[in-house]
């Protein structure tokens, strides 16, 4: 039960990190870009550490008792792929304008700051205040969509591992404050209304939570080692797809020079400073 409560809450946490995002876009006066590349790089270092060093060598530890050696290590890679096919399929699912996995420019956040004219990205202009309030509804419903699958990682990972749940939330809270940014910035410009993109950013978060605990109500009867070494093997590969396809790219996008090369290695190294010490 202890486990059950700690998995939602660091799921709750996690997701409702996009409402940083908001805030930072449409409150703070200055953002601070590249500390903002530095913490995504981090994001990703964990992720990609993580993913490749303890998930995967968990669920082929729990696959290879069930299957044996060779149809262990088949099944754990099959898993990882899988879940990087399904994370993928969302991707394209999702309108390339809406879609939070798409890198967002420094320059997207320039009208929302006090001191700065309003600014209005060239290709938006045309469309008007209609498709930009359908670019914010659209990217909230895209985030809420990709936030099933990040939500059901934290949750799983915490019911196994619960040192493990905390560095996946974390770095999923990370990753969340950039698609916070993504929903708010043109509901902002559509409406006027800051305290609207807040909340309509902060709300396309709580799909996380929602998302872990409907999957985990829907699995909970088949709920076996195998099914959970499944699980595991597809969460690193839905970790790993956005880390490359996502993180790094938008880090590189806000940060100058080696900023968020700093950050992925950074995170790599608290991260294995992390299991070594768990040990």
């Amino acid at each position: 039960m202890n486990n059950l409560f700690l998995a939602f809450s660091l799921t709750l946490f996690a997701g409702l990190a996009t409402g940083i995002g908001s805030a930072l876009a449409v409150f703070a006066r200055r953002t601070n870009f590249g500390f903002l590349s530095v913490s995504l790089g981090f994001s990703a270092g964990v992720m990609l550490y993580i993913s490749f060093t303890e998930i995967l060598g968990k669920a082929e530890k729990i696959l290879v008792v069930g299957f044996g050696e060779r149809a262990g290590a088949w099944i754990t890679a099959a898993a990882f792929f899988g879940g990087i096919l399904v994370i993928g399929l969302i991707d394209l699912l999702v309108p390339r304008a809406e879609n939070p996995h798409e890198a967002r420019a420094a320059g997207d956040l320039a009208g929302l700051k006090p001191d700065s004219p309003p600014y209005i990205p060239s290709d938006r202009l045309p469309s008007g205040e209609t498709r930009l309030m359908r670019m914010g509804i659209f990217t909230a419903m895209a985030i809420a969509i990709h936030n099933f699958p990040e939500g059901m990682a934290t949750f799983i990972a915490t019911l196994e591992d619960a040192n493990l749940g905390i560095a996946i939330a974390v770095a999923i809270a990370l990753h969340n404050i950039p698609e916070g940014i993504s929903v708010s910035v043109p509901i902002y410009y559509a409406t006027g209304s800051r305290k609207r993109a807040f909340q309509l950013s902060f709300l396309s978060g709580v799909a996380e939570p929602v998302g872990a605990v409907a999957g985990y109500l829907a699995l909970q009867a088949v709920f076996t080692p195998t099914i959970l070494g499944i699980l595991f093997a597809g969460v690193a590969g839905v970790m790993v797809y956005i880390s490359l396809d996502e993180l790094i790219p938008t880090a590189r996008e806000y940060g100058k020079g080696h900023e968020s090369l700093v950050g992925i290695f950074s995170g790599m190294a608290v991260m294995a400073a992390s299991l070594l010490l768990m040990k």
